[in-house]
């Protein structure tokens, strides 16, 4: 955090060019993020560049291939010495370049910054952003304006990466460097999980509505930042150092501070401990005037540069003439040892605004004579401590003051409180600690993690899911609500930070058991029903013990077997046990909240959180879970043939059947006899009469008609309506469904 922006514009959607470069319009975005160029290097437009309204799948064509490189990260990263790559990283750091110059002598307060900066992206809203990926090695996230110079700490660390090859994943790589920085600086850290993945092509991300960075047009009239986004600037990691939008506003800027580290999920305990850890290590640059000194950013640079961006022309253009953030300075006289100085210093003293070399507004001590920070490079020079403005808050704000206060009489809370944000901020997108890896992984369960218990009991075997399954049917629950059940214990995962799914059962716990999409009422019979089967096999069973994680994933297998034998169609649903029940106490109300859908398509639920159109939604749902174009239509078609809408609404159950697995919906929907209009009634609704008499057969909603209106999903509603397509549509949804049910069963994959 201590280096914040540059005064560099460029374009908010991908990758732009600084300010003086000749302007030109971003390239249109293929599957994999890079511009689809013709044999003759024209630049070839999608469909949405022609018509932007048109429902882009694009995403979910992505899902089709395999993930990343299809290398095993997490296995080979537990095959390494860990000791031996720390050992190697410490070596970098005090490896001083002429090119680069360590500030102090060692880069430790670089690599936190680039350990922070690659985590600091999560947003707990959508889980998208993070570390893991590597995302920060490609575009936009590389030339961001907060993210000046932080090409030259991966270049540095090269040599590791190079060393250790697929091993050691950049992402794993550049969060453990700022754990290492730590640690040389006498800082004890909490712990490190391995395992993180590098991805080979940018994620096409929103990070806002802005045209240029550094613009700011993400607030509503109220004062409320838009939904999800965590950064108050386009560019930006968290909150300008220097006061919203640049005005010196120290409460102001607390209140920022809180919205932006609250939407990544930290606390104010949590959000002050980072910034004044952040701010222990290391120093700011700002030595000149930015704009008259620094060069553009990497995506704007020429091949000759190599990615190298914000060159420096002014003085020697680095060392004591670096500039990045354009803010100038350290905190604390110790700025390569850890202390709690930061701490003294923000309440030793009175502090006065004043203006980096660079134009930045800061703070200094009002007393002259409080010089006793060393220079970064001559040790004959002693400068003034400086605090930013979002650094005063955290003194003047009532909230973050109690904290800090605790913190300068008590400075041993300080160091506990650092190390479990530190550990929280470059670990929270990893997922749950079953995915960790390494032998510094802590023992201690963090409830941010979602933890599950230990198996109650050996897990069932095939005769006790047969037995299950009987004493399901015994309970004679509508099959369309079974799935629903099953749907909404599920179908919480998002693949952006393995968040979420069936495993835990808690569906059955606050909040999601009084989530609306999820039919209070309704789930809580199918629950009560459920937990009688539980209670008498597991007070029958000696050993073996049914989780209701497992039941209610069974029993939506159950639902969609009697679904599909009612349409004249013999499937079994596969079943996978082994999950467990979490506990309300392992479960955060506030935590879990942020994965109450805005909006689910499967479902036909649009909620008033909605951000995007329906169809929009569903294809940003189907995306985290992973889905496929044709896994998509599959499931969409199959959940409304099984009547299984949220709140039993019959908008999109195009079918005289309703809770009979078949390929209705497709073929009612592309049946040419049947004209749709809006509905003048309901928003949002649409309503097919026929075309002969007018008479009123169906009613939909936009997220049922885009299978019929957007040409390549109307490709695959063909394909599953033909007269000869309906055993393969069953077959496809219970596949897609089995995918859904599997997503967070981590330890199978």
């Amino acid at each position: 955090m201590t280096e914040r922006f540059t005064q560099l514009a460029v374009g908010a959607v991908l990758v732009a060019l600084a300010a003086g470069a000749t302007a030109t319009p971003p390239g249109f975005l293929g599957m994999g993020g890079a511009p689809i160029r013709n044999g003759d290097g024209q630049q070839a437009k999608k469909v949405q560049d022609w018509w932007p309204e048109v429902v882009d799948v694009s995403r979910l064509r992505d899902n089709a291939a395999t993930g990343g490189d299809g290398f095993d990260y997490p296995a080979a990263f537990a095959a390494l010495d860990l000791d031996e790559v720390k050992s190697d990283i410490t070596a970098v750091l005090v490896d001083s370049k002429d090119w680069w110059p360590a500030d102090y002598g060692t880069y430790a307060g670089l690599f936190i910054r680039l350990a922070w900066h690659a985590a600091g992206t999560y947003r707990s809203g959508d889980g998208r952003g993070g570390a893991d990926g590597g995302q920060i090695r490609f575009e936009p996230l590389n030339s961001w304006p907060d993210n000046g110079n932080l090409d030259k700490a991966r270049r540095l660390l090269w040599p590791v990466k190079q060393k250790y090859g697929s091993s050691l994943s950049w992402s794993d790589l550049i969060v453990l460097s700022g754990n290492v920085a730590l640690e040389s600086a006498g800082f004890k850290t909490f712990g490190f999980s391995g395992g993180r993945v590098d991805d080979m092509e940018p994620e096409l991300v929103y990070w806002g509505p802005e045209t240029k960075f550094l613009e700011q047009a993400r607030f509503s009239d109220d004062g409320e930042l838009e939904e999800p986004l965590g950064a108050v600037q386009m560019g930006l990691i968290y909150v300008n150092p220097e006061g919203p939008g640049g005005d010196p506003d120290i409460l102001a800027s607390a209140k920022r501070i809180r919205t932006t580290f609250g939407r990544m999920g930290m606390n104010d305990e949590e959000t002050a401990a980072l910034i004044v850890g952040g701010h222990t290590l290391g120093k700011a640059h700002g030595a000149a005037k930015a704009s008259k000194c620094v060069g553009p950013e990497p995506a704007a640079t020429g091949v000759e540069s190599q990615g190298f961006g914000w060159k420096n022309k002014c003085g020697s253009g680095v060392g004591p003439d670096a500039i990045t953030s354009g803010l100038e300075g350290a905190w604390t006289v110790t700025p390569a040892k850890w202390s709690n100085n930061y701490v003294q210093n923000l309440y030793a003293f009175e502090w006065q605004l004043t203006k980096s070399p660079n134009g930045a507004k800061q703070w200094i001590p009002k007393n002259e004579n409080a010089k006793f920070v060393p220079d970064a490079f001559d040790p004959t020079k002693r400068h003034a401590p400086v605090m930013f403005t979002t650094d005063l808050a955290l003194r003047y704000d009532a909230a973050y003051g109690a904290v800090t206060k605790r913190w300068l009489d008590e400075p041993g809370t300080m160091d506990e409180a650092f190390s479990r944000a530190w550990f929280k901020l470059t670990h929270r997108d990893l997922g749950p600690k079953s995915r960790y890896v390494g032998s510094e992984v802590p023992a201690e369960d963090m409830v941010w993690q979602d933890p599950l218990p230990a198996p109650a009991g050996k897990t069932i075997n095939s005769r006790d899911v047969t037995k299950l399954k009987k004493a399901i049917r015994a309970k004679n629950i509508d099959s369309s609500d079974l799935v629903r059940a099953a749907w909404a214990s599920a179908a919480t995962f998002r693949d952006t930070d393995y968040r979420g799914g069936a495993n835990g059962a808690r569906v059955r716990l606050a909040p999601q058991n009084q989530w609306a999409v999820n039919d209070p009422a309704t789930l809580g019979s199918v629950l009560t029903a459920l937990e009688d089967v539980q209670s008498d096999f597991n007070a029958r069973s000696r050993s073996r013990k049914v989780s209701m994680a497992d039941l209610i994933v069974l029993a939506g297998g159950v639902g969609i077997e009697d679904a599909a034998e009612r349409a004249g169609h013999d499937v079994t649903v596969p079943f996978v046990a082994g999950r467990v029940d979490a506990s309300q106490a392992q479960t955060s109300v506030a935590g879990m909240a942020v994965l109450e859908p805005a909006a689910d398509g499967f479902r036909n639920y649009y909620g008033k959180r909605a951000r995007l159109s329906p169809a929009d939604m569903l294809i940003d749902r189907a995306d985290t879970l992973t889905l496929t174009v044709g896994e998509t239509a599959v499931l969409v078609a199959g959940m409304r043939a099984l009547n299984a809408n949220a709140d039993g609404s019959a908008h999109g159950v195009l079918t005289d059947r309703p809770g009979q697995l078949s390929n209705d919906f497709f073929v009612n929907l592309l049946d040419m006899s049947t004209e749709w209009q809006a509905s003048g009634a309901d928003d949002g609704v649409f309503v097919g009469t026929n075309r002969k008499d007018g008479a009123k057969r169906w009613t939909a909603t936009e997220v049922d008609l885009v299978f019929g209106s957007n040409s390549e999903l109307r490709a695959v509603a063909e394909s599953y309506a033909l007269n000869e397509s309906e055993g393969q549509f069953v077959a496809d949804f219970v596949d897609a469904w089995s995918k859904v049910m599997m997503l967070d069963r981590f330890e199978l994959n």
